[in-house]
């Protein structure tokens, strides 16, 4: 970059986090912003030639193209999980590579909250019902579409524990719920962590907020899912990769567990036809967990200050280092 050139800036995916309600107003102060909504694979080299930091939310940042981008100084990536960047390719380029670990906290928690107790409570499906006139062709004054299950005293396992898996433990202890943190593969041994297979099996829910990688990839299989009693269910807001979906559906149809609640999925968007989507025990929602307004906008203050850091040569924040 030459003598009082501006930083080139790139966004490869920002639809996402702003589809326009937003501005990129204040990045621009940081350098030259290119804002793009979606970036293909094939596109991020044209894209991100010449630029010094790149902002990514899913779009993949593989080893070859951090090779070929010598410019590059700083890779924010607008997420919680870090897998769309090879981080060991980022640092041998010297690359600062960040995520916004504890944005969406409390978005999460209360996503996980609601996923709960919809197999609690079927909320929705009691108002479809009296809505349908079914309350109305019944002689009793309450009408029950399903068994009511009080949280008091049900045990909530947690894989992962950070600033989410925190917040989830918050609202389940509020709840009357027992919490069990359950160690997550792959992570060193922390003091208050169960071994996964003594957890799981006490288990009534199963929360999982454990990054993707190679150890916890497929880590909710047919033997994870056969260790769980048959009235458990299963929640993800985590990555989609972490659950085995062909054996969640096979779990889930034989009657191993007794729902599940998604809203990461393997493949995103979910393609159709959709296997899962057929079952009365599954719901499914669009990665929407950490989507709070609130959320989104300490996310980009995160990033905003990380910029700023790296442009005067100052250590980031919650930088990714393995």
């Amino acid at each position: 970059m030459a003598d009082g050139e501006r930083m080139k800036i790139v966004v490869l995916d920002g639809y996402a986090l702003n589809p326009g309600d937003l501005s990129w107003d204040e990045l621009g102060r940081c350098g030259r912003v290119e804002v793009h909504d979606r970036t293909r694979e094939d596109q991020v080299l044209e894209r991100a030639a010449g630029a010094g930091m790149l902002l990514t939310n899913k779009t993949p940042l593989s080893a070859a193209t951090l090779r070929a981008l010598p410019d590059l100084r700083y890779i924010g990536i607008l997420a919680t999980g870090t897998n769309v960047v090879d981080l060991a390719a980022a640092r041998a380029a010297g690359v600062a590579v960040t995520n916004v670990p504890s944005y969406a906290a409390a978005s999460i928690a209360q996503h996980v909250a609601a996923l709960i107790l919809h197999f609690t409570q079927d909320v929705a499906g009691h108002s479809a019902a009296v809505k349908a006139g079914a309350w109305a062709a019944s002689p009793d004054f309450a009408f029950f579409t399903k068994e009511i299950s009080e949280l008091d005293g049900k045990t909530l396992v947690l894989v992962g524990s950070g600033a989410i898996g925190g917040a989830v433990a918050r609202i389940a202890g509020a709840f009357g719920m027992r919490v069990v943190r359950a160690a997550v593969p792959g992570s060193p041994t922390r003091a208050g962590r169960a071994p996964l297979a003594d957890a799981l099996p006490g288990a009534d829910f199963v929360s999982l907020h454990c990054p993707l990688t190679d150890a916890t990839r497929g880590m909710v299989d047919a033997r994870f899912l056969a260790a769980l009693k048959p009235g458990a269910i299963l929640i993800n807001t985590a990555r989609g990769p972490i659950v085995d979906e062909d054996a969640l559906y096979d779990a889930l149809t034989k009657g191993t567990i007794a729902g599940a609640g998604l809203d990461v999925h393997t493949i995103e968007p979910r393609p159709t036809p959709d296997r899962l989507a057929t079952l009365p025990n599954v719901i499914l929602t669009p990665h929407i967990a950490g989507g709070s307004r609130k959320g989104v906008m300490l996310e980009i203050e995160a990033i905003l200050n990380n910029c700023r850091a790296v442009l005067a040569s100052q250590p980031v924040r919650y930088q990714v280092t393995a």
